[in-house]
This record gives structure tokens, sequence and C-alpha cells, in this order.
């Protein structure tokens, strides 16, 4: 999916330089501070994050829309419920 198939992105989120479990509480923060159906960026550097987005997709019912590579970084594209 690319990134014009994802639309604007309502919040973005520099998680860069934290370890798990950081990343996801950050996203998990500003997921609650924005509106069904609007898209959340994450942008990560811990490689684990790649998995732990995945999971927690599952387990919170928020649609992961991408996960890309970007230089150093990992972005992640979520979608509220």
């Amino acid at each position: 999916m690319s990134s014009q198939e994802i639309g604007s992105v309502a919040l973005e989120v520099d998680a860069s330089g934290l370890k798990c479990p950081l990343p996801i509480l950050r996203a998990k923060k500003a997921l609650a501070q924005i509106q069904s159906g609007d898209v959340l960026k994450v942008i990560t550097t811990d490689t684990h994050a790649l998995t732990d987005f995945q999971a927690f997709a599952t387990q919170t019912g928020n649609l992961l829309l991408k996960q890309e590579e970007v230089g150093e970084t990992l972005v992640h594209y979520l979608q509220r419920r």
C-alpha cells in the first residue's frame, strides 16, 4: 500500500531511540487522541517494533496499514478502529 492510498495522517509520533515497550505506549496514547478512521504515523528505530506493532494491531483491533523502512527508521501507519 503506498502512502497515497493511506490518506492524510492525523497525528505523527516520533519514537526514535526508544526501546520496547515505549513506542507501543506512545502509539496507544496517540490513538486515544484521534478519531475512529484517522491514521497515526509512528517513527521508530527499534528493530523489534516491526513485530511489536503487528501484535499491537491484532490485540487492539486497530488496522496496521503499512510498515516501511526509511533510512535507519521504521515507519508504521495505524488506522484507529
